[in-house]
C-alpha cells in the first residue's frame, strides 16, 4: 500500500519538501534528530525513508503521507478506513434537517403579504449552512488542518505583494 517507485526524486533527510498539512511552507530536517518539521504550522513528522512516507505522530492514529517524487499524496490514517457509513451519516446530517425544515415551511407557508414571509426560506438555508459547517469543522479537526496558520500566511502573502 505504501510502496513508492519514484527513482527521480527520492525522499531523504537532505531535501526540502512542501508541507503536507498547511501546503504553504517547507518541510525540513530537524538538526540532530530523525524527524522533519514545518516552519509555518509547527507540525513534526517522522520519516520512513524505505517506504518513502512520513507520519504525524502528534495524533493517534497518526496521519500518513506518501511521497510520489513531486508532492505528498493522501492523508491516510494508519489502520483506519473511511467507510460508506461515515459518508452516509455526513450526508444525512446535512440533508435530513434541511429537508424537515423545508417541508414544514412548504406545508405551512406564511401569509403572502406578511412581513416575515422570507423567514422560512432563510431558516431552511441557515439550517443547511450550519449543518454543512459542522461537518466541515469535524473534518478539519479530524485531519488537524491548521486553519489559523493557513489564513495568517495567506494574509502575509497578500499584503507583501
Amino acid at each position: 500500500m505504501y510502496s513508492s517507485k519514484n527513482k527521480k526524486h527520492p525522499f531523504d533527510y537532505q531535501g526540502v519538501y512542501p508541507c503536507p498539512v498547511c501546503r504553504l511552507n517547507q518541510l525540513k530536517a530537524m538538526p540532530l534528530m530523525d524527524a522533519m518539521a514545518c516552519d509555518c504550522c509547527r507540525h513534526i513528522f517522522t520519516a520512513d525513508l524505505e517506504r518513502q512516507l512520513i507520519k504525524m505522530p502528534a495524533r493517534q492514529p497518526p496521519l500518513i503521507w506518501l511521497w510520489n517524487g513531486r508532492n505528498w499524496t493522501g492523508a491516510h490514517l494508519e489502520g483506519v478506513e473511511w467507510g460508506w457509513a461515515y459518508w452516509l451519516f455526513a450526508i444525512g446530517f446535512v440533508v435530513l434537517p434541511t429537508t424537515l425544515i423545508g417541508l414544514s415551511a412548504y406545508t405551512f407557508p406564511p401569509s403572502p403579504g406578511s412581513r416575515l414571509a422570507w423567514l422560512p426560506a432563510a431558516w431552511t438555508g441557515l439550517t443547511f449552512l450550519s449543518h454543512l459547517a459542522i461537518i466541515g469543522w469535524l473534518v478539519i479537526e479530524f485531519y488537524q488542518f491548521p486553519v489559523w496558520a493557513y489564513l495568517r500566511v495567506r494574509r502575509q502573502q497578500l499584503f507583501s505583494r
